[in-house]
């Protein structure tokens, strides 16, 4: 049971408006509950919600406040150990709907955690729901969101809650079924699994006789869940409902985007269906911010490469490419670099398809080829909106190329991606496109080339027993760094990791900047392979070489470099 104490509110205490007791608490100025209010109105939101989005204030304060003046204890719902017996009382729904989440049950008292103590509905439902007397105490609205959804995926499985719908009949469930609370419950649960998987990809695959739910984790597809014919449509029109998707057509392809809330994180999604003989097949790309890092090291940059990169960033002009399959880390890369040039100083633009992450000051464009907004036709208009920086998405075709080549010679810093093999393959792709070599030469500043490893776990790492015959089998000429014995590392396998040895991924990277060793190279259009000898006097270092350094250091396998590689 959890160790707390409190006093049940006193209901016919008069309540004074949160913003007027955060003003008199001297956490917040006038002028900006002023402003807090109209976004209040404006977007129908809490207040707290909109001091929150505002800066003003934090949802662990908002609470701290609340429990100093009602005499609640505040406690950590993330740490405490929250009983099975309490929170079978409260139904998934009702936490969700009001943020409470019970706590512990002693006899005839249920204790539970809210954000605002003073809230009597949220009290009288919890006691008419459980039968008990409810005894409050109070936490953060992100803490309690996070322990709702993490700790009601754990008390019942995705199994149990498919279960549920069957045993009320699956055969009733029909296209509106997505507005029951089991199924809307069975569609959270698989996004919650997913999200705490680190998937970036959820595949719903309708088979002959089952659908079969698997989840892409550090780029490799994993079966998670085998479900039971019966669910197929009543699962995929809920998902079609949460997507804005026409329930009903069954015969076209279909695209829709879902903002899951998943506590306080706000979870992208994007859906994509396709009918296939069996039913549609569904692919939920999941788009977590809260899990994306926008600098260098932590993407996976050694320290030579950081160094490397950081340079050419700080050019006033050019265009820096970023080249690998789909994928391979590059979109992150792209956020990251402009991440480290988005000051005021400067007017930074993008051109997306899709806009996967929503990043401060920086104004970003989604790219609709079905009305004629092509990267071609939004680079033309950028060029007008007197930009210091602009990123691509991808450059897919001639006009795409010449213009970012054009706004590059004219002083503007220009990103982009380009679907080649390595950094050197990008010069004759390039010149394939109809961009003369000359023109190359002044407006390209630097290549990088990229792919994903996956992390050897930390939790089962160990050492390779005989890491010589192991580079023999791949035929790779490695030597031990200077002064120490050749090493090579291994992840057995543990809870941590599901059992896989990996958990997590980190670029392996090659940097090949525009030298004046170059330049006569790519006038009379040399191959890849002399233009990448002619970079390695530069210092120039390849995929193979910087995934070899990581797999000495331990932090991934030499097979796995070898899988991304090939």
């Amino acid at each position: 049971m959890a160790e707390v104490t409190s006093n049940v509110p006193d209901n016919q205490k008069k309540r004074k408006p949160l913003g007027q007791r955060l003003l008199e608490a001297g956490l917040i100025s006038k002028a900006q509950l002023e402003l807090a209010l109209r976004e209040q109105k404006r977007l129908g939101i809490y207040l707290g919600d909109a001091l929150e989005s505002l800066g003003f204030v934090s949802q662990d304060v908002i609470a701290s406040l609340l429990a100093q003046e009602t005499e609640a204890a505040v406690v950590d719902v993330k740490t405490a150990v929250i009983e099975q017996d309490a929170l079978s009382l409260i139904p998934y729904e009702l936490a969700k709907k009001y943020k409470i989440i019970p706590l512990a049950l002693d006899g005839e008292t249920l204790t539970v955690a809210m954000v605002d103590t003073l809230n009597v509905v949220a009290v009288d439902a919890a006691e008419q729901s459980s039968g008990k007397m409810v005894d409050v105490v109070t936490a953060g609205e992100q803490a309690i969101l996070e322990a709702i959804e993490h700790h009601y995926a754990q008390s019942g499985s995705i199994e149990e809650t498919m279960d549920q719908i069957l045993n009320k009949g699956a055969e009733t469930l029909g296209e509106d079924a997505g507005e029951e609370a089991p199924m809307i419950r069975l569609m959270d649960q698989i996004i919650a699994l997913a999200v705490k998987n680190r998937a970036t990809d959820i595949h719903i695959e309708p088979d002959e006789k089952i659908v079969r739910i698997r989840m892409r984790v550090d780029g490799v597809l994993t079966q998670q869940v085998l479900m039971p014919k019966p669910l197929q449509s009543a699962l995929t029109a809920r998902l079609k409902i949460m997507a804005n998707l026409n329930v009903t057509e069954k015969r076209v392809p279909q695209d829709g985007r879902i903002t899951f809330q998943l506590g306080l994180r706000r979870i992208d999604l994007r859906v994509s269906t396709l009918p296939t003989v069996y039913g549609e097949n569904l692919v939920i790309r999941v788009l977590d911010k809260g899990s994306l890092s926008l600098t260098l090291p932590a993407l996976g940059f050694g320290k030579k490469d950081e160094e490397s990169f950081t340079h050419v960033l700080g050019h006033p002009h050019g265009i820096i490419l970023v080249t690998g399959p789909t994928g391979s880390g590059k979109t992150s890369t792209l956020y990251a670099a402009l991440s480290m040039v988005n000051t005021t100083e400067r007017s930074v633009f993008t051109l997306e398809d899709p806009i996967e992450y929503q990043l401060p000051v920086i104004r970003q464009t989604q790219v609709r080829a079905d009305i004629g907004m092509s990267f071609a036709t939004g680079l033309r208009a950028l060029l007008r909106q007197d930009p210091d920086v602009i990123m691509v998405g991808e450059i897919r075709d001639a006009e795409t190329a010449e213009l970012a080549v054009r706004a590059a010679l004219t002083g503007h810093l220009v990103f982009s991606t380009l679907h080649t093999n390595d950094a050197a393959g990008a010069i004759p792709r390039l010149v394939d496109m109809g961009i003369e070599p000359y023109l190359l030469t002044s407006a390209l500043a630097c290549v990088v080339g990229q792919r994903l490893v996956r992390r050897i776990c930390d939790e089962c790492k160990e050492e390779e027993p005989n890491p010589e015959k192991i580079l023999a089998g791949l035929e790779l000429n490695v030597k031990a760094p200077e002064g120490r014995p050749l090493k090579l590392w291994r992840g057995v396998g543990c809870k941590n990791c599901n059992g896989n040895g990996y958990r997590g991924r980190l670029g392996i990277y090659e940097i090949m900047k525009m030298e004046d060793t170059l330049h006569d190279a790519v006038l009379r259009n040399a191959a890849p392979s002399e233009i990448k000898r002619l970079a390695r006097d530069s210092g120039f270092r390849t995929m193979l070489e910087d995934g070899v350094i990581k797999a000495l250091a331990g932090v991934t396998t030499i097979k796995e470099v070898m899988r991304v590689i090939k």
